[in-house]
């Protein structure tokens, strides 16, 4: 069968959500085709808490991602059993993690994202098709014509549009529209970064991570089947760590000394309080019971047990790429990195040293009712890394580090469409590269980067935008990838309302300054206030 609509966004993650209540909250027909039936991406079907910046109460995101946030919050209130105090808090932290502000279940903010949506669909306005993931795109000289999709059971769905929107984790349609993309990491000579390689290397990519939850159960045996692979994991060790990787020692991202890690489950010392900053990571004694933890019984009356992600160093895989390789070995490495959790998992039920002194925890039970899945996993690996397109422009190490800049600041761009802040934060690589871990100024988002060098009416609205391999360690956060989805949204909403083709906005002194005026008007900040680095 074929449609038509005016844009379609191809990817449900958080950048494609945020686009989509963009473009459809002013008017235009939206077809959202999502390959999971859970929306949210990285927050949701990949079950990693928003990694934010210390300012995010105050400013620094969008006003929708504001309300995303309040709603999450206040949907705790209404159907949890809050005790006076936590229902009182206006900071609220369902999991009361220090890593996290607002560390919450998947199916709550599942359940937020669908109300977000709803009077949307109620309109006409957004036609939500879950379960579809693109298998081939049409395209006649500058432009995408036509997006073909699939569904579960095999049907296919032919798309035309005015506007494409790539908001798939791993920017899939730019290589299946022939869309300019890098992937991997870029030469030092083509990028002039310090952090780049001496070589390119498209198939090295960021370490990807195979999220569960678990809850404990003292006195209780829920010991799961000894996994396939876990003599291989059990003896695995990298060259650049400290110890076997199913172990309490890893290295400190920042400074690379080994840090040691445990498993406390009385310890509240690190636990997150109060409006402002997170704690940082300390240099030993890493209490992981309070890391990710997304539900803290002790909010609550009754029956409710604390529920813990397990989005460790130790369950980071690395061994294999996903992008550019067959089918495959992308299946090879999924099944891996799979395999590696539940090893992990299996490690700390049977083996692990306890701080008391004796060893493993036969009460983790995996909390498979987190992300209702059989195995009790994640629906998708935490993706770091995707294809990005080859973009007007390219942001660098020296646009943003404080190596790089000192005092200067970070870059200034007249195109700004939103703001964001994170440290680069490279996990280890499918290259062999360990941490990479690096200051940076509270930065821009420059419309440029959202602008691929030659197609016209495709753009990139998740973690696939003009950045190098480098600069995707602090653009792909969860509120920047809701600021670029909701930017490239409104682009092409602006676009279609004036009849003009993304890049000539950039191009017109005048134009841009009115889109911008646009974007301020729907709550999105262009610039940061006088801050200090992160």
């Amino acid at each position: 069968m074929e449609y038509h609509t005016e844009i379609l966004i191809v990817g449900g993650g958080l950048g494609g959500v945020a686009a989509a209540l963009a473009a459809g909250r002013r008017g235009h027909r939206v077809i959202l085709a999502s390959g999971h039936d859970r929306l949210g991406g990285q927050l949701t079907t990949q079950g990693v808490p928003p990694d934010e910046h210390p300012w995010i109460e105050m400013f620094g995101a969008t006003a929708s991602y504001r309300a995303l946030r309040r709603a999450i919050r206040d949907y705790y209130r209404r159907h949890y059993p809050l005790i006076g105090r936590a229902q009182r808090d206006p900071y609220l932290n369902p999991g009361n993690a220090w890593v996290s502000r607002l560390a919450h279940e998947p199916r709550v903010a599942v359940q937020v994202i669908n109300d977000l949506l709803a009077p949307l669909q109620a309109s006409g306005n957004l036609a939500l098709w879950r379960g579809y993931h693109p298998t081939h795109v049409t395209a006649d000289r500058d432009r995408v014509r036509a997006v073909t999709l699939t569904g579960a059971a095999g049907e296919s769905l032919t798309v035309t549009a005015d506007y494409v929107l790539d908001a798939t984790e791993l920017g899939d349609l730019l290589e299946l529209g022939g869309v300019e993309y890098v992937a991997g990491a870029e030469a030092q000579a083509e990028t002039g970064e310090p952090h780049a390689r001496e070589r390119a290397d498209p198939l090295n990519q960021q370490g990807f991570t195979w999220v569960f939850a678990v809850e404990h159960r003292p006195g209780e045996d829920h010991t799961i089947e000894r996994p396939a692979m876990y003599e291989f994991w059990r003896s695995y060790q990298a060259p650049f760590w400290p110890g076997p990787h199913l172990g309490w020692r890893y290295p400190h991202p920042i400074t690379s000394k080994t840090v040691t890690a445990r498993l406390d489950f009385d310890d509240p010392t690190q636990a997150y309080s109060g409006p402002v900053g997170r704690a940082p990571v300390p240099d030993d004694g890493v209490n992981f019971w309070t890391y990710r933890r997304i539900l803290y019984g002790a909010h609550f009356d009754g029956d409710v047990r604390d529920i813990v992600i397990v989005n460790w160093p130790q369950n980071d895989y690395w061994l294999l790429p996903l992008v550019g390789v067959s089918e495959e070995a992308r299946a090879r490495a999924s099944n891996e990195a799979r395999q590696l959790s539940l090893c992990l998992l299996y490690w700390l039920q049977t083996e692990a040293p306890r701080p008391d002194g004796g060893t493993c925890f036969p009460g983790l039970r995996l909390h498979r009712e987190t992300f209702g899945t059989p195995d009790g996993l994640a629906q998708e690996p935490y993706y770091r890394e995707a294809r990005r397109i080859r973009a007007e422009f390219v942001v660098r190490e020296q646009d943003l580090s404080l190596e790089a800049r000192g005092t200067e600041g970070p870059a200034k761009y007249a195109d700004s469409v939103g703001v964001g802040a994170y440290r680069i934060d490279l996990h280890p690589s499918t290259g062999g590269d360990p941490y990479i871990d690096l200051d940076v100024w509270p930065f821009q988002i420059p419309l440029g980067a959202l602008l691929p060098v030659r197609i016209e009416n495709v753009l990139p609205a998740a973690k696939n935008i003009g950045t190098t391999h480098v600069t995707n360690g602090c653009f792909r956060l969860h509120p920047v990838e809701w600021n670029i989805g909701e930017a490239a949204g409104l682009l092409a909403a602006y676009c279609l309302e004036r009849r003009l083709a993304p890049r000539q906005v950039r191009a017109s002194a005048d134009l841009m300054a009115d889109f911008q005026r646009l974007l301020v008007s729907q709550g999105i900040e262009l610039d940061w206030p006088e801050i200090h680095p992160l």
